[in-house]
């Protein structure tokens, strides 16, 4: 049995999470949000997440409106509590394709329209052609692994499983 996190370490979580975050492009308060929630049992309302984190409410809110766009947090209620109390995504999974799907459409799928668009302008010749012409293909096929990887997470996380040399177990379905 797994004893509980103490806050030092849930802390430390949280800042390696918004560090890691930071450098793959995403807000650093978005990313320190998610850990939070990722690290604490149970929900948390939105004045512990800005007193736990040391941000302002307004930051928090924003952070966990980006989160809930992103479909990795989920709002919920607490009996007998007005308040807003907020969840993340249990299953890591879900959430790893939720995150991957939205980032392919806010930051991928704007790069791979802008290059079609500029090699559908005349202009570009010699080895900048070339050049664009090799870039559309690496992003195209890019685009068609990552198309196939999204349709059945089921499938591709036992091919990341494969490819990284690691058992796979599926998650158990649930019953009707």
């Amino acid at each position: 049995m797994m004893k509980p996190a103490t806050p030092d370490t849930v802390q430390q979580f949280v800042e390696a999470w918004g560090a890691m975050g930071a450098l793959w492009g995403i807000n650093r308060s978005v990313a320190r949000v998610h850990a939070l929630l990722m690290a604490t049992e149970g929900p948390l309302s939105l004045d512990e997440i800005a007193e736990r984190l040391q941000i302002s409410k307004g930051n928090a809110s924003m952070s966990l409106r980006e989160l809930r766009t992103f479909g990795v947090v989920r709002q919920v209620e607490a009996p007998g509590d007005r308040r807003d109390f907020y969840v993340t995504e249990p299953d890591v999974w879900t959430m790893f394709f939720r995150i991957l799907k939205e980032r392919k459409r806010r930051e991928f799928d704007p790069a791979l329209e802008a290059i079609h668009r500029l090699l559908d302008q005349p202009g570009a010749k010699g080895e900048v052609l070339g050049r664009l012409q090799q870039m559309a293909d690496l992003l195209t096929t890019v685009e068609g692994v990552v198309n196939r990887f999204l349709v059945d997470p089921a499938s591709s996380r036992a091919a990341l499983a494969f490819v990284a040399g690691l058992p796979f177990t599926p998650k158990p379905r649930k019953k009707p």
